[in-house]
């Protein structure tokens, strides 16, 4: 039993954003029955399942897919959640992750964007001299409304990939 711990923990992805209450991997997978409740209650439908391609053991726990929603920080999932997987965090100071500027940013590559920026319910994007868009790290709580709203994908699809001008990343060993 020991080495099958080590095995899943020494595997498990890094890379998984969690509902709010859920960013102390170890504790969250260690107790995460994968039921789906936090998935069904959410009202932005956010929350959606890791696929077993994308980890074989994070299979069907949930994740934040921020191309369909944003978290409103809401608290829904963790008062379904049964096994506490999910815990009660404060609103004003809870972090999924961060946003991050990628190199498919309309706004650093030709200017013109403000979508991210003006729409940052936190305030957490500014612009620098160019228009280009800077994440404030202490004011973002990665709630995804700047990933989800962003236009990068439209206005540049005969690039394709999926990757947006801004995305949300992982906070590292935050509970």
């Amino acid at each position: 039993m020991l080495v099958l711990g080590g095995i899943g923990r020494a595997t498990m992805s890094k890379d998984i954003l969690r509902p709010p209450g859920g960013q102390d991997e170890l504790n969250f997978i260690s107790k995460c029955i994968k039921c789906d409740r936090c998935r069904s209650i959410c009202p932005t439908s956010v929350i959606g399942a890791v696929h077993a391609d994308e980890s074989f053991l994070d299979a069907r726990t949930p994740v934040m897919k921020y191309h369909i929603g944003y978290c409103n920080f809401c608290g829904k999932c963790v008062e379904v959640c049964p096994t506490d997987a999910l815990r009660p965090f404060e609103r004003k100071s809870a972090k999924i992750g961060l946003a991050v500027v990628t190199d498919r940013c309309i706004a650093w590559n030709s200017g013109g964007c403000t979508v991210c920026g003006n729409q940052c319910p936190e305030k957490a994007i500014a612009f620098d001299a160019l228009k280009r868009p800077v994440v404030n790290s202490e004011k973002c709580n990665g709630c995804g409304l700047c990933e989800k709203i962003c236009p990068a994908l439209v206005l540049r699809s005969y690039e394709g990939g999926t990757l947006r001008g801004i995305q949300v990343r992982p906070a590292r060993r935050m509970c």
